[in-house]
């Protein structure tokens, strides 16, 4: 009798064990499956602003195209960084050498303790850059310009400024050498 109460015993807890091992092995899949769409997310929103950008360029007499359109982004304090992206349409002959440099212009809204707009300039990343374009061509992916914004910032909203100059000759290392503007725009930033 004893024997037979042990054996029971015996086989309901490897029917236990079988049965929690199918548990944590379908976790674990299903963990796996969400981690793998978040990065299938991500990549789509990239690719959708990719697209953005190409979407505006479909107009060919444009020179420069700015995503979001509407070139007005809001920003929040000490969350990952963000902003905006560009691209530029060559429509000389023959390659040419672009210059591109974003300045904060106007920081009024943000107050005295704010400081001035040496302060947001501090907070661009990629905020000068050069780049070559081929006759007729514009830029594959887009440049995209972020802000990292501290916790301590006011909430305001602030004026930057792109400005996209053509070189006299191939990469002359600061975006000052320049043999004149090309285009420019502004961007309204408001951090929350």
């Amino acid at each position: 009798m004893k024997k037979k109460a042990a054996m029971e015993m015996s086989v309901g807890t490897l029917v236990t064990i079988v049965l929690l091992m199918a548990v944590l092995i379908l976790g674990i899949v299903l963990i796996r499956s969400i981690f793998i769409g978040g990065q299938d997310a991500i990549e789509t929103i990239n690719s959708q602003v990719v697209d953005e950008i190409n979407n505006i360029f479909n107009d060919a007499t444009a020179k420069i195209s700015i995503a979001p359109s509407d070139r007005t982004i809001t920003l929040k304090r000490d969350g990952e960084p963000a902003g905006f992206a560009f691209s530029v349409r060559n429509k000389g002959t023959g390659t040419a050498y672009f210059a591109y440099d974003v300045e904060a212009q106007d920081v009024s809204d943000c107050g005295k303790e704010f400081g001035d707009e040496s302060t947001a300039e501090s907070w661009m990343l990629a905020k000068t850059g050069t780049f070559a374009l081929d006759s007729g061509t514009k830029l594959d992916l887009p440049i995209l310009v972020k802000f990292n914004i501290p916790e301590d910032a006011p909430p305001c909203t602030m004026i930057v400024k792109l400005k996209v100059d053509k070189q006299d000759s191939a990469y002359s290392g600061t975006p000052s050498t320049v043999a004149g503007g090309y285009s420019s725009a502004q961007i309204f930033v408001t951090i929350k």
